[in-house]
């Protein structure tokens, strides 16, 4: 298969270190968060990053199967809250809960567009089955 595109960041230092893209544009210092034992929260880290690329990714997702059916929305939005918790084999495992808005819609129809963009997005699709994610879904404007 031909990747469409392929992203590259090397990271140093793991939770206490640093991010950085090949072409220069993602440079950020990493930190474990306060309640993980860090010092403070004012440094992203590896749960952010993952919940703001799976929060973009959804919302285009979304969008996409939105126009697909050729049907008129307010703007949607999508919020990631991605948590880190221990599994039973003394591991850490990921949980996410996906929050998607979808104005100018009924309550039924906007569940069947977040649905239909959790079969195509291309973060749900690779940890589907390995992470738990759920869906929330609101219409508010």
């Amino acid at each position: 298969m031909e990747p469409l595109y392929t992203a590259t960041v090397t990271a140093t230092g793991g939770r206490n270190g640093q991010v950085k893209s090949d072409n220069n544009v993602l440079e950020l210092e990493v930190r474990f968060p306060k309640a993980l034992g860090g010092i403070n929260d004012q440094y992203t880290n590896p749960e952010q990053l993952f919940a703001a690329g799976y929060a973009a990714c959804f919302d285009s997702a979304l969008n996409g199967v939105i126009r697909a059916e050729k049907v008129k929305t307010g703007i949607t939005t999508v919020q990631a809250k991605v948590s880190i918790f221990k599994n039973d084999t003394g591991g850490f495992q990921l949980a996410v809960k996906l929050y998607a808005n979808i104005p100018g819609l009924d309550l039924e129809q906007a569940k069947a567009f977040t649905e239909k963009a959790h079969q195509v997005c291309p973060y749900s699709n690779a940890i589907r089955n390995n992470v738990r994610v759920d869906l929330v879904t609101t219409n508010h404007d």
